[in-house]
């Protein structure tokens, strides 16, 4: 029997299902994102949550979901007991939740989410429930799993900027900085100086920090010193090498050398591999690793929506690429890939995100385009993503004919490419995770011939 009680009675409500927690906790905060640490720490006290092992944070722009899932596969081969927790997901909310490797079930968040719930209440006392957000109030549930699964290692992705994000409750034993580019400039500021200072919040006095982006800004390195931390700065601290066979890092007293590229696929890989290794040499003392299970791990990561490549007719890429940064990357590694005729692309966005860039990074790569709506208020409308493009082409030294229309959904989008694409045609599908998750909601796509699973 489910038992749904309104905040204007001021009693906890109760759900029977996942799906009805999620419901309710995107309605009762007026914001969707709003940062700042102060409601969630005191819903955090009344649990009286802590992590109670190994806490790994990682922040950036992007990077941050391959190198958590790295940091688990070698976790993992080494015979720890692992928790991650990332986000956004790309079709159930569960991905954001593993345990051991195994994405959590509704079952085991439940308990969690009712927990969360009746602390808003104590921690409200007299005024009223402490009003959460979406994230915060996730974020809170999947903790105080992680907190009661007896783990070995927790390993948390920032969800946005770092200081200010719920995951920053929890003290880390060493904070991980993947690359900083221009996003969510609304929130973290506008240039790389300001977001980084932000992410740079994740940082602990005293505690190993490992910055991975080759560049990093002077605000993160500031910061590291200001507070006292153990900065591991790529480029002087460690750093890698690598020809087309094998690659090999180095850093403070420790060499790995004839290493295998890990089983991400892209050049940017290697930049988040050697932070990944940065991690877990300064870890050594609480968690210490094989060479075995460093290559074991490498070899066996996966991570869904990074440069995903389904061999078929024709190819088909996945990437959750989604602002100039990350689509750069995405636009090497498909230049990377060889010869194909012609170059198909499904995209959506949303409308925060610098679009101009995003298209003269890809576009000379791009032959048909295929723009999608996406199912959330903020996303730019497929129409003016197809209005946008052809301005571009107005005002372009040397124009292309480029075919490009609007569709109502991912799905509707892909099917349109498929049918237009020949057998030997390329196909990527790239942008917001709501993008790719809309063409993979069902099950990767299979397209024409045969292919390796």
């Amino acid at each position: 029997m489910t038992e749904v009680c309104s905040e204007a009675s001021r009693q906890p409500a109760r759900f029977a299902s996942l799906n009805e927690w999620l419901a309710y906790c995107e309605r009762i905060h007026p914001a969707t994102i709003e940062l700042g640490l102060e409601r969630a720490a005191q819903v955090r006290d009344a649990l009286a949550l802590r992590l109670d092992c190994a806490v790994i944070t990682v922040a950036g722009t992007n990077g941050k979901g391959s190198s958590c899932a790295m940091l688990e596969a070698i976790a993992l081969q080494s015979g720890y007991r692992t928790g991650v927790y990332t986000s956004p997901h790309l079709v159930r909310f569960n991905e954001r939740c593993r345990v051991n490797g195994e994405i959590v079930t509704d079952d085991a968040l439940l308990p969690h989410f009712e927990a969360v719930e009746q602390a808003r209440f104590v921690a409200g006392g007299s005024s009223g429930p402490v009003s959460l957000t979406y994230f915060e109030f996730t974020t809170l549930a999947i903790a105080r799993l992680l907190a009661h699964a007896q783990l070995d290692v927790a390993i948390l992705e920032v969800g946005l900027g770092g200081r200010l994000d719920a995951t920053n409750l929890f003290d880390c034993d060493c904070a991980l900085i993947t690359s900083i580019d221009i996003d969510h400039t609304e929130f973290l500021g506008p240039d790389r100086e300001s977001i980084g200072r932000e992410k740079a919040g994740i940082m602990r006095a005293g505690k190993p920090a490992v910055v991975a982006d080759p560049v990093a800004p002077h605000s993160v390195i500031a910061h590291a010193q200001a507070i006292g931390a153990d900065l591991w700065l790529a480029g002087r601290d460690f750093n890698y090498s690598g020809d087309r066979q094998q690659w090999g890092w180095a850093g403070r007293g420790k060499r790995m050398a004839g290493l295998a590229y890990p089983a991400l696929r892209g050049a940017n890989q290697l930049v988040n591999a050697a932070g990944v290794l940065a991690v877990l040499q300064a870890l050594r003392p609480v968690l210490p690793v094989t060479a075995q299970a460093i290559r074991q791990g490498f070899a066996l990561v996966d991570v869904p929506g990074r440069f995903q490549i389904v061999p078929g007719q024709p190819a088909l890429v996945l990437d959750v690429a989604h602002n100039p940064h990350a689509v750069g990357a995405l636009a090497a590694n498909l230049d990377a890939m060889g010869f194909f005729p012609t170059t198909h692309a499904v995209f959506g966005a949303m409308h925060d995100k610098d679009l101009t860039k995003v298209f003269q990074r890809i576009g000379p790569l791009i032959d048909r385009w295929y723009f999608t709506d996406l199912p959330l208020a903020r996303a730019e409308k497929a129409a003016d993503l197809l209005k946008r493009w052809q301005a571009l082409q107005v005002v372009a030294e040397r124009p292309r004919q480029v075919p490009a229309q609007a569709f109502a959904t991912p799905k509707a989008a892909l099917a349109a490419a498929v049918a237009a694409a020949e057998p030997a045609d390329r196909i990527v599908v790239f942008g917001s995770f709501y993008t790719v998750g809309g063409v993979v909601a069902d099950g990767i796509p299979r397209l024409g011939g045969a292919h390796v699973a």
